[in-house]
């Protein structure tokens, strides 16, 4: 979500591909669930194994063209939805033998370069940063929202420390005239007296801006839950994140889920002592210096999996108690 996947000669690189392969096993066929469909890279090797299905799903509706190309070539075996994968239980899927549900969170290098979108600090006029299906703006949040909230936005969802100056210079200077994306970046720039020569000086707020606009934590967090519901005993929920909030809410949901009885009270008896996420490995999967030699963006990637091993639609977990702190920065859109 907040990672920015920028390979070099600017071409698309599926982040992990062989290992998001090696574990889902689409040789031995089944209905796999690509939420964040983006140019297709994991859908398209999926469906290179014959008696494959994909259901693809993208917020973005700039991924419809491609998702037209694939159709073309798996015309049966291709379905692609313009939602947002929170909304993974709207699908009807009672029918279909869910293998795999996959999340790619990175942006790629061509929603960042899309001028529309603004999610760039090199972008121009109008702060916007919508990935697709927003109520609001990141004009809309940098322009309206009180100096507190701004300052939590920018510490929690961007580690920014210098988040009480910035957010008190925005406020300053707003008074004048709407914030656009130029002033903001000079607003930045000149407050910072630290420089990382590493890193642009906005980075860290552009990256709050973004999940903040984009409601990524919720998102994130109903789609972990959304897509255990969905699978079927032995699926496999797979994750790739860039960012070290995306990885704890990750971590967290499926340790709890795969470490205690997560099974609802209201489900038949089962073991005590199974439960209804499998981790296989502890540790993430990081990329090989071979893949980031070809995609240096990728070295922020961490993949997590878990097995489903109990054949429950409704479960219980504590994931939304655990983050509500972040869930509550994100209700400050209620203000714009």
């Amino acid at each position: 979500m907040c990672a920015i996947i920028i390979p070099e000669k600017h071409m698309h690189y599926p982040v992990l591909l062989k290992e998001i392969i090696s574990i889902i096993s689409p040789q031995y066929g089944g209905t796999f669930i690509d939420c964040t469909f983006g140019q297709g890279g994991h859908s398209s090797k999926i469906l290179e194994f014959s008696n494959t299905k994909i259901i693809a799903l993208d917020r973005d509706k700039d991924t419809l063209k491609k998702s037209l190309d694939i159709k073309r070539n798996f015309e049966n075996r291709f379905i692609y939805k313009n939602l947002k994968f929170s909304q993974l239980n709207n699908l009807k899927l009672k029918n279909e033998n869910v293998k795999a549900v996959l999340f790619d969170l990175g942006y790629s290098y061509i929603q960042i370069k899309d001028k529309k979108k603004g999610l760039s600090f090199d972008s121009k006029g109008e702060l916007n940063m919508k990935m697709g299906l927003n109520d609001f703006s990141a004009s809309d949040v940098i322009n309206r929202l009180s100096q507190k909230e701004l300052e939590e936005i920018f510490k929690f969802f961007g580690e920014e420390r210098e988040n009480k100056k910035i957010a008190f210079r925005i406020v300053q200077e707003r008074k004048e005239k709407v914030i656009n994306t130029e002033h903001l970046v000079r607003i930045i720039q000149s407050t910072k007296k630290i420089k990382n020569y590493k890193i642009h000086s906005a980075t860290k707020v552009f990256q709050a801006l973004r999940i903040f606009v984009n409601k990524e934590i919720s998102e994130l967090i109903y789609g972990l839950i959304n897509a255990t519901k969905v699978l079927k005993k032995d699926g496999i929920i797979a994750v790739v994140s860039f960012h070290s909030i995306e990885d704890k809410i990750v971590k967290y949901f499926f340790k709890t889920l795969s470490e205690t009885k997560s099974i609802s009270r209201y489900m038949p008896k089962v073991d005590s002592k199974k439960n209804l996420l499998k981790v296989i490995v502890k540790k993430p999967i990081l990329p090989s210096a071979r893949e980031i030699k070809e995609n240096p963006s990728s070295r922020s990637a961490k993949l997590r999996y878990a097995v489903k091993k109990q054949d429950f639609y409704d479960f219980e977990t504590d994931i939304l108690d655990k983050f509500k702190y972040l869930i509550d920065i994100e209700n400050y859109s209620k203000k714009i």
